[in-house]
């Protein structure tokens, strides 16, 4: 009876997602700048919801409770605190002055300080590193399916990749947002029912030094201070270059809606990815007072074999939402990306066909889908996907978007140097490292003697480092005074 509901409610939720996506495709209207940011109309309740249902992914939940129980608290905890601290950081610094620019695209703002070249290389990093993003949330579904629909993890994932393939395609950023604000609720809801149930039938027994008061995984390498801090500064600000972020602080009606939305996205994400960390301090012993071996995730076993069938539902919905409301945002500003800011097509060029940006986003949206499937089925692994999205652009992209915001002597060639130099440095870090984040690289790995476990951590934190060492070097060497010839990106700057 438990695998019957959970199997049609699974199925239920799933297709009146896709409904309501398609329903949302109405408001298009054949207009690029409707299909990407909304047509710049999101009010606050659905600009936080959209935000906060991006922010809460498959990693903060699933992957945030795996590495709770392995590695304690800080270990996933640090996935929703530092997406929590990448909004409330972009509230603080970056959401009005940007929504203030109408922009479409975050490669946009490269071109508009830095010139086309820098935008085409911020753009390439970024749709390499979203794919990373698209993959991490796919794994989730693919072994979401995999344990309660009994298909194989490959099914899972190609179903899942399409059923958000169809409805983000149709509708953009007004079908991400619609169903964002439905999947968000349930993730909240299928939290709070997920850990009153646990405490109120199990208590929240938690063993020592591994809760949030230990914080020796904070100071102490041996206990994963490296990895932790890691994480949460990967997150927390290189989550701030994130394109699917920035497209919902474009799409807000206002700098003040932008900055608001993204404070409460800020809390929201505290309150439903937290929850996950605190069950699975005590999931271990809850599995065992029942008999249970988990044979996957813990939070899989516990849905399974510990909590009634009702909640167990809207737990495994909350997990879909987050993977589903993430994985939708990545396809739609990945694709966005590569049409508008790699390939070149503005939103005012139309042809016979109508709007260009639009028919070849819808187009690119394919490719996107297709490298997020390959990704996801190479590496079924969610943490280490998230975290390399992150890395990237922490260590190329966030130095040349405060220095443009804020520096007034940025140039294009400290921040082209920056984009390069920092986003190669992480690469080759990567492919040298055995383990990232602590989980082994089976992607890319050039076996050496040089770098060891003991290393992991570091790299994250000295990429960005090299990044801006060489952004103001540069910048300071070619600053010669705002050029004549740059009236346009003079203008642009102004408004901020």
């Amino acid at each position: 009876m438990s695998q019957t509901i959970l199997f049609w409610g699974i199925i239920a939720f799933l297709f009146a997602t896709l409904g309501v996506g398609l329903y949302a495709s109405k408001q298009i209207k054949g207009d690029s700048v409707n299909y990407l940011v909304a047509g710049r109309g999101l009010m606050l309740p659905l600009a936080a919801a959209t935000l906060m249902a991006q922010s809460v992914d498959s990693n903060a939940t699933l992957g945030n409770t795996d590495l709770v129980a392995e590695f304690g608290f800080w270990a996933g905890a640090s996935l929703p605190i530092g997406l929590a601290l990448c909004l409330f950081l972009t509230a603080l610094f970056y959401a009005k002055p940007l929504n203030r620019m109408n922009l479409i695209t975050l490669p946009d703002f490269y071109r508009v300080k830095y010139g086309r070249t820098t935008e085409f290389v911020a753009a390439i990093v970024m749709v390499l590193s979203f794919s990373f993003l698209l993959a991490g949330n796919l794994v989730a579904g693919g072994f979401l399916f995999q344990t309660f629909l009994g298909t194989s993890y490959t099914a899972g994932v190609l179903f899942i990749a399409l059923i958000v393939f169809i409805y983000t395609a149709s509708g953009g950023l007004f079908a991400v947002a619609y169903t964002d604000a439905i999947q968000v609720a349930i993730a909240f809801i299928g939290s709070m029912l997920l850990i009153g149930f646990v405490a109120t039938n199990f208590g929240l027994n938690i063993p020592a030094d591994t809760g949030p008061l230990a914080l020796g995984q904070l100071t102490n390498p041996e206990e994963g201070a490296l990895i932790n801090w890691a994480t949460l500064l990967a997150l927390g600000l290189g989550d701030i270059v994130a394109i699917d972020f920035m497209a919902r602080v474009f799409a807000a009606d206002s700098p003040e809606t932008a900055q608001r939305a993204c404070l409460l996205g800020s809390l929201g994400t505290i309150v439903i990815g937290i929850p996950f960390s605190i069950i699975a301090l005590s999931a271990a012993q809850i599995l065992d007072q029942a008999g249970v071996v988990a044979d996957g995730p813990l939070l899989f076993a516990m849905i399974r074999d510990i909590v009634p069938p009702v909640i167990g539902l809207m737990v495994i919905a909350a997990i879909l939402s987050a993977s589903l409301s993430t994985a939708d945002g990545a396809i739609l500003g990945t694709s966005s990306v590569i049409a508008h800011n790699i390939i070149g097509i503005r939103h005012t060029d139309h042809g016979a066909g109508g709007d260009r940006l639009l028919a070849l986003t819808r187009t690119m949206a394919v490719v996107i889908t297709l490298m997020g499937v390959f990704f996801a089925l190479r590496i079924p692994q969610t943490g280490i996907l998230l975290l390399l999205a992150f890395d990237l652009g922490f260590a190329g992209l966030l130095v040349p978007l405060t220095g443009g915001l804020f520096w007034p002597k940025a140039t294009s060639q400290g921040a082209l140097a920056c984009i390069i130099v920092g986003s190669l440095t992480r690469l080759i870090f990567f492919v040298l490292m055995p383990t990232t984040f602590g989980i082994e690289n089976t992607l890319l790995y050039i076996p050496n003697s040089i770098f060891s476990e003991s290393f992991d951590g570091l790299p994250t934190l000295i990429s960005p480092l090299i990044g801006l060492v060489v952004f103001l070097t540069v910048s300071n060497m070619t600053y010669r005074g705002l050029r004549v010839s740059e009236p346009e990106t003079a203008r642009e700057f102004q408004r901020l």
